[in-house]
């Protein structure tokens, strides 16, 4: 009998030890699949950056870190969604295509799908945020004109690439 009470006892302490929580688990998880295809992304680089300084352009990202930070989790989540659907609808384009090597373009997109598999695994059904939403979809106009008003050419597929690279740091 005294036994059981021992076991029963070792149970509880370590169900009750600050081990981790599954949104944790969760919360490194993402981590490592935005570092894989951060990663990606610089491998990607075909044209050095310094031959594309005259192709600049702010395409005035609408958040910082701080304010992400702040957004509350629901809007967090939902915002890194939007943000990884929009990079694989830019980088699944057959102007990218074309702009890219095939194997690593395929690693990519490849590791954005995981990402978003694993975020919808976490939100599940809770995907509304109107407002977010609609400042991400206006940020990637604006990046889709500028590739349009660029002809798609090798050195505005590297500033948008840097773009994309710089600001998915943040999420």
């Amino acid at each position: 009998m005294a036994q059981i009470h021992l076991w029963l006892v070792a149970g509880a302490m370590l169900c009750s030890s600050p081990a981790g929580s599954l949104e944790e688990i969760l919360l490194w998880i993402h981590r490592g699949d935005t570092l894989r295809v951060f990663n990606l992304l610089r491998q990607l680089q075909r044209t050095p950056p310094h031959l594309c300084l005259d192709h600049r352009n702010d395409f005035k990202f609408p958040w910082n870190r701080g304010t992400i930070t702040q957004m509350q989790k629901t809007q967090h989540t939902c915002f890194h969604h939007l943000m990884l659907l929009q990079i694989l609808s830019l980088f699944t384009t057959h102007h990218s295509l074309a702009a890219w090597d095939h194997t690593l373009l395929s690693q990519l997109l490849s590791s954005l799908h995981h990402s978003l598999e694993h975020l919808e695994q976490r939100e599940g059904e809770n995907r509304a945020c109107p407002s977010v939403g609609i400042l991400v979809r206006k940020y990637f106009q604006s990046i889709h004109h500028y590739l349009r008003g660029k002809n798609y050419s090798f050195c505005a597929w590297e500033v948008l690439r840097v773009e994309v690279t710089v600001h998915l740091l943040v999420l």
